[in-house]
């Protein structure tokens, strides 16, 4: 997988460009290259400013300005000028295009000093929707190597990029005679081309602003998601759906305070443990919202001080339930909640917990004020099956209100959701993206991670986050990497997470199931193995976007080949 900068390619591009830049990212034998996609020419050869579509440098082989068309159709009329698709005619051609852009890159490298010996740098233009190294004629304005078209594109990205390499290398050395032995560029001429080209400049501010920034970002996005609140207000019973990073936990808890303002006295319940202790922390203040699990309640009403140590499915939704019901029934109508606000619906959206719930609201599920939130096409990890069908039986006029714009993730990690292909997209982002892309990195089957843990950890902390800013989490629980490490280092400063204020020195750890709900500033995961880890894709999706500002991820040899379409 080629690093792409940007690692994610804006809707707003042409189809063409998406295609490319997805061939790109996802072609096993771009694995070393470094490809710049829209990269901006603020001194152009011919214009004020110019673009080039890509710049793929490939170790060893060179580099490749490519000007990319989309269109359908490609003319060339009697006076010269092209014509592409349904634009007006044109006297610079997409060859010429490229091979303009190609030189203010060079004179670019070559004023700031880069070394650019022995690398050849050569262009081309990509027609990625017609046939055209078919039907373009032989020409003296180019050369033939410099055509591609929608059948390399079929046949492999990275292939036809190596020829054309190949090619515009032999092309330069008999006219100019200056590649002898080896070609460039080798690894230190790929990142200063690349540094050249695209710096990083984030470094202008420093990490205590990022950090302001961050924490600013999130609590102003969110704002603007209230406005899903108050759209719903006149509706009894509704259920907010969206995928992960939407908003939905701080819109839950921001629905169970709006409600407790009004006079009202209700309970707001989550499925998972550490989820709810932290809920049960934010409102322990408030007298007019019972805030935790679901579960945790019912233990509560069922006067239950804990569940039996060997307690499962029997007991959480058998016996625990009849226990509460029972309790519930002798309540007078003033002990009932006047709203009942559930976020992880998607765990929750079961009959035994609608039952208890009937009991627990005023007028029932079918009257009463009753607020879900849940992914269930992307994180039901508990249970696969759909249980939406169930909420609009026993709900009856449930009015659904989707929300669809991430608030929480950079744009760059969201979008690793959907390089791996666990997720189709979001329609849009409020934070704005800073540069870094995530870093994915291979490890051995049975092979021992400690050292790619430790030295993520160490990366993250010379970036700037503290180690209560770094979470870890696998989708294994005793077996994994952060739970058995023998490394003394790792010993020291990894913890259990349990849901509660993170300790200033200490990384918590974390299964990516008890970890849902949550985020993390920095997130590592580890042990990412599709043998027996499943539902693999779901906890990938859910793994991704717990971290709001940087994701590193470890990631088993053959799963990474998988999951980038390649065979295992």
């Amino acid at each position: 997988m080629a690093r792409m900068i940007p690692s994610y390619c804006a809707e707003s591009a042409p189809p063409g460009e998406r295609d490319l830049f997805a061939a790109l990212a996802s072609d096993a034998a771009t694995e070393d290259w470094t490809v710049l996609h829209s990269l901006g020419i603020a001194r152009h050869v011919r214009q004020v400013e110019g673009e080039a579509d890509f710049v793929v440098i490939v170790p060893n082989h060179g580099v490749l300005v490519i000007e990319v068309k989309s269109h359908q159709s490609v003319a060339v009329l009697a006076d010269g000028r092209w014509r592409l698709g349904n634009n007006p005619a044109t006297a610079r051609g997409p060859v010429k295009q490229a091979d303009e852009a190609m030189h203010s890159i060079r004179e670019y490298l070559a004023k700031n000093q880069v070394n650019i010996h022995g690398v050849p740098i050569v262009c081309a233009a990509w027609f990625t929707h017609t046939r055209a190294r078919a039907h373009i004629p032989s020409s003296p304005e180019w050369l033939d190597w410099q055509i591609l078209d929608s059948v390399d594109l079929e046949r492999g990205a990275a292939s036809a990029i190596l020829r054309t390499l190949r090619d515009g290398s032999a092309h330069l050395d008999s006219v100019l005679h200056v590649f002898h032995g080896d070609l460039g560029p080798d690894q230190n001429q790929t990142d200063r081309i690349a540094s050249a080209l695209r710096p990083r400049f984030e470094f202008a501010t420093t990490f205590g602003d990022r950090r302001r920034s961050r924490e600013g970002e999130l609590i102003r996005f969110i704002d603007e998601q209230y406005l899903a609140l108050d759209a719903m207000a006149d509706n009894r019973a509704v259920l907010f759906t969206g995928p992960a990073g939407t908003g939905k936990t701080l819109l839950a808890s921001e629905a169970a305070r709006r409600e407790a303002l009004q006079g009202r006295t209700g309970r707001l319940m989550c499925f998972n443990a550490y989820l709810g202790r932290q809920l049960k922390d934010s409102f322990a203040e408030s007298d007019g919202v019972v805030a935790g699990t679901f579960h945790a309640q019912l233990l509560d009403i069922a006067g239950l001080k804990s569940a039996p140590a060997d307690a499962g499915p029997d007991f959480w939704d058998g016996e625990l339930v009849d226990s509460a019901l029972e309790a519930m029934l002798e309540w007078d109508d003033d002990k009932r909640a006047d709203f009942v606000v559930i976020d992880e619906a998607q765990d929750l959206a079961k009959p035994a917990v609608f039952d208890a719930i009937d009991l627990l609201l005023k007028d029932g599920v079918a009257g009463g004020r009753l607020l879900l939130f849940g992914d269930f096409d992307r994180q039901a990890i508990y249970d696969l099956e759909d249980n939406r069908p169930l909420l609009r039986e026993r709900v009856g006029d449930l009015t659904t209100y989707t929300l669809k714009v991430n608030c929480r993730n950079l744009p760059r990690i969201a979008h690793a959701t959907e390089t791996f292909n666990v997720f189709p997209g979001y329609q849009g982002y409020r934070r704005h993206d800073d540069g870094v892309a995530p870093t994915f990195v291979r490890f051995e089957r049975g092979r021992d991670q400690s050292d790619k843990l430790a030295g993520a950890i160490r990366s993250l902390r010379e970036e700037g986050y503290e180690l209560s800013e770094i979470a870890v989490l696998s989708t294994r629980r005793a077996d994994s990497v952060a739970a058995r490490s023998t490394d003394a280092w790792l010993r020291q400063i990894l913890v259990p997470a349990d849901g509660r204020r993170r300790q200033a020195g200490k990384v918590v750890y974390s299964t990516i199931h008890a970890f849902k709900g949550l985020e993390a500033p920095a997130v590592v995961l580890t042990d990412l193995d599709r043998d027996g880890a499943a539902p693999f894709e779901a906890l990938l999706y859910v793994g991704i976007t717990r971290a709001t500002d940087r994701l590193v991820a470890l990631i088993e040899t053959s799963t990474m080949r998988l999951l980038l379409g390649g065979a295992a």
